[in-house]
This record gives C-alpha cells, structure tokens and sequence, in this order.
C-alpha cells in the first residue's frame, strides 16, 4: 500500500483544509495518509512513506512559519532519493511578490533533498473554499500518485 505523510503549517487555518482535502483525497484513492502540524513531527518522518507533502504559509514578506523553521532546515539536510514530493499551500494575493513564496522554498529543499517532483505546486488564495480549489488540490492528489506508480512500474 502506498503510504503519504502530509505536513502542514497554518496560523488561519487555510492551510489546514489544503491538507485535509489532500489527504482526503489521497484516501479515496486507497493511499494510507497520516497528517500533522509541522511541529508536531520531523522531517525524517518523511522516510517512513512514498509521497510526502508539505503545505506551509507564508509570513509576512515572503518568511517561513516559525514553527517550521527546523523542519524546514532538516529537510534541507536529508536524502530522500526514491520519494515523491508535492508542495502545495493557501497564500494572499495583496502580498505580491511574496505570495506563496514558501510553497516553492519547501519545493526548493525537496529538491536538494533529492526527491522527485510528483506534482506541480499549487498556490490558492486565502481559504480552499471554491470547486475551482477543492478540484486543483484533488488533481494535485491525482498527479502524486500517477507520478509514484510510474516511478514504481
């Protein structure tokens, strides 16, 4: 069975329900899920599963979560090689250029961790309350998974 660990950071609690329609979604599709707060965990939990996923906001000028700090620098420092990453997380647009920046700092310490992009990020403004999100998020659910069985055909 596929495992999933989604992560999330959330002062609003935006980014929560981006996590929970994530996991939701990756339920449905037979995937077993575990979901916590960023620093409720550790990022070597990351090599227990075969999709990790992390939905962080972003402070203020483009910060990451305090909590999330070690998380977030752990990360930098592990090899996860073989796993499937998805980043997705809730920003505001009246931000600019910050918006959602650490949606892609998250997906940029993936990377040097060496795991695969599974899916494109995703950026939703403020709460994931539309059909229009609920279905980007389900989609990104559907791209991690496609892109696991393809790495493991």
């Amino acid at each position: 069975m596929v495992k999933a660990k989604v992560v999330f950071a959330s002062i609003t609690g935006n980014n929560e329900d981006v996590a929970d329609i994530i996991s939701e979604a990756l339920e449905k599709r037979g995937v077993e899920v575990e979901t916590d707060e960023i620093s409720q965990c550790d990022a070597a939990d990351f090599e227990d599963v075969d999709l990790c996923i992390v939905t962080p906001y972003t402070y203020d000028e483009g910060a990451l979560p305090d909590e999330g700090m070690d998380f977030y620098d752990d990360l930098n420092e592990m090899d996860l090689a073989g796993k499937i990453y998805g980043v997705a997380g809730s920003g505001d647009t009246f931000y600019g250029e910050y918006y959602c920046t650490a949606v892609d700092d998250f997906a940029n310490a993936f990377e040097k961790a060496g795991a695969t992009q599974g899916a494109e990020k995703v950026k939703i403004n403020l709460a994931p309350d539309s059909d229009e999100d609920v279905q980007k998020l389900e989609k990104f659910a559907d791209q991690l998974l496609a892109t696991y069985q393809k790495q493991n055909a």
